[in-house]
């Protein structure tokens, strides 16, 4: 015969205790998975930075090693270079400086979902599929202020900027697109420092850009 006790220790859980955990469950999640997610934002935010200052040092060994000059420069000089670009093709100009970026993956940010992180090398497989970066084909350091990269999803005037090169004017109403970091975006500058930006913010580079006295901004969206 099983005591009270030995009974009371078999007996299940209540539908009201189920309940209660099942509620209790719920309200946790609702209090960390926002923590949560915003943290994993800001990591990719981190990560997409990090890039960045690794595209640009790449950027400064290839110019120490070609004339002072970046490699846009010898794009925008050399024709074959200039076709596949106008074609759509931006990725040619990140397969001339391959060795100084070592890796296809840092041209992707973790918060791109519109493109895909390269797993192999430069040659197989790699595309504007790839990449997740424009650069400023008229980039140069005669203004350590210029506007060389940055996250591609641009809109101006309300309409997303399409692949390929664009005229970008600094009366143009330029923003971010909210698919990556919360509507705002990472940008490199020719000084070789990585600015985070809202619209405003990207705005007032643009501006900047224009001191050297270009009408315009050509901007290479992959």
């Amino acid at each position: 015969m099983k005591t009270r006790c030995a009974a009371q220790q078999a007996r299940g859980m209540t539908l009201i205790e189920v309940l209660v955990v099942i509620f209790a469950i719920a309200l946790l999640a609702a209090m960390f998975l926002p923590a949560l997610g915003a943290a994993k934002r800001k990591r990719s935010r981190i990560d997409c930075i990090s890039n960045l200052k690794q595209i640009g040092l790449s950027f400064r060994v290839w110019e120490g090693d070609n004339g002072d000059k970046l490699p846009m420069e010898f794009a925008a000089t050399n024709s074959d270079t200039m076709k596949l670009i106008n074609s759509g093709n931006s990725y040619v100009i990140w397969q001339t400086i391959s060795n100084e970026l070592s890796t296809p993956r840092i041209l992707h940010c973790p918060d791109d979902t519109e493109h895909t992180e390269a797993t192999n090398n430069f040659s197989t497989g790699f595309s504007d599929a790839n990449i997740s970066y424009f650069f400023n084909l008229d980039g140069n350091e005669s203004c350590p202020e210029m506007i060389l990269t940055g996250d591609n999803n641009l809109a101006v005037n309300g309409v997303r900027v399409p692949p390929g090169i664009f005229n970008l004017s600094t009366n143009s109403s330029v923003t971010w697109t909210k698919e990556r970091h919360n509507g705002a975006g990472n940008i490199g500058i020719a000084d070789g420092s990585v600015q985070q930006a809202n619209s405003e913010g990207f705005n007032v580079a643009l501006a900047n850009s224009a001191a050297t006295n270009q009408p315009a901004t050509r901007l290479v969206i992959p």
